[in-house]
């Protein structure tokens, strides 16, 4: 099956996003229309304050959308039951509250918990879901570690891995490169495009990371403006849609190599 054909995951209708205070609204962005399908990788790029973390935010049922529609499996997000939302999301954030005393088995264990009874005991299918995770992100050799023995690279691994052992149709990420180096950061985007591939999940995530996005996504929204542009990157690119991303006196994107380069 291609990824023209594949099922829709995620898909938005005319959604606005922002935040309410009272009778007003303060308007993020409007109009984003996009849609994402099983087995893609998209990214969210744009300036700082573009509204990144308040789209996936929207995406994910944590805040609500200011008009629009958000549809996960063909049903409105707003209609699904939070408990039901946690079969079909899994989100990834970048400061999260979590224990580092736990090992890497018990944290990713805990992507688990949509599903376990209520004291929260594994059974035999949901321990089967964590090593494959595990598996997965290759961080059997690490499983019995405590989180706070990690690197920071390894720690965003764990992350990916509890992700995916929550089993569900959408994975979301918030900056999933902040505070790595080059490398990792290179790591982890080609982590996630290859797990897309394998598992056949939808994946998307907001990132500064745009020359790297670039090369690894089979889709980019673009925030600027309060307007979001949704493509392919050689379709956003040949649209001339990343050219005034940025301040043009300090960085310009080039064609040629499609890429962002300093003046």
């Amino acid at each position: 099956m291609s990824l023209e054909t594949s099922n829709i995951v995620l898909e938005t209708k005319d959604l606005g996003i922002g935040y309410r205070k009272g009778s007003t609204s303060q308007v993020v962005a409007n109009g984003i229309n996009l849609n994402i399908r099983e087995g893609e990788l998209i990214a969210v790029i744009g300036v700082n304050g573009a509204g990144k973390s308040t789209l996936l935010r929207t995406l994910s049922g944590i805040q609500p959308g200011l008009n629009g529609q958000v549809l996960i499996d063909n049903k409105q997000i707003t209609n699904t039951d939070p408990a039901e939302l946690s079969k079909n999301i899994s989100l990834v954030l970048t400061e999260q509250l979590i224990s580092k005393n736990l090992s890497v088995l018990e944290l990713v264990a805990l992507g688990r918990q949509p599903y376990t009874n209520w004291i929260g005991r594994l059974s035999r299918n949901d321990l089967k879901k964590v090593m494959h995770a595990i598996k997965l992100v290759d961080i059997e050799n690490i499983r019995n570690k405590k989180c706070h023995e990690l690197s920071d690279g390894q720690f965003q691994k764990v992350l990916i891995a509890r992700a995916l052992a929550q089993d569900t149709s959408l994975i979301i990420l918030d900056e999933p490169t902040t505070h790595l180096d080059l490398y990792h950061k290179a790591y982890v985007l080609k982590l996630l495009q290859q797990l897309s591939r394998e598992t056949k999940k939808a994946i998307i995530f907001a990132s500064h990371e745009i020359n790297l996005a670039l090369q690894l996504c089979d889709k980019m929204l673009i925030l600027k403006d309060k307007k979001a542009l949704f493509g392919k990157p050689e379709e956003l690119i040949k649209s001339n849609s990343l050219n005034d991303l940025f301040p043009g006196h300090l960085i310009q994107f080039d064609k040629e190599s499609s890429s962002f380069k300093i003046k």
